[in-house]
């Protein structure tokens, strides 16, 4: 199914869980935050949030400096 990371149009396995595409995306364990149509998902939500064909998803990952 096709859908939008970061701008970026993605095909992806149909029904693709969130925590499913974030391991796909070699993102666990990352510290990042993730909106889906312009909703936050909290990580606790993650295995259950299903992504739908369409669905914009954002992810940005937290990055420390100093």
């Amino acid at each position: 199914m096709q859908i939008e990371i970061n701008g970026e149009s993605t095909e992806v396995a149909p029904a693709i869980a969130m925590a499913a595409l974030i391991a796909t995306l070699d993102l666990t364990g990352k510290r990042i935050a993730v909106e889906v149509n312009g909703e936050l998902v909290p990580r606790s939500r993650f295995d259950r949030h299903q992504l739908a064909p369409g669905d914009r998803v954002e992810i940005i990952q937290a990055v420390g400096g100093g």
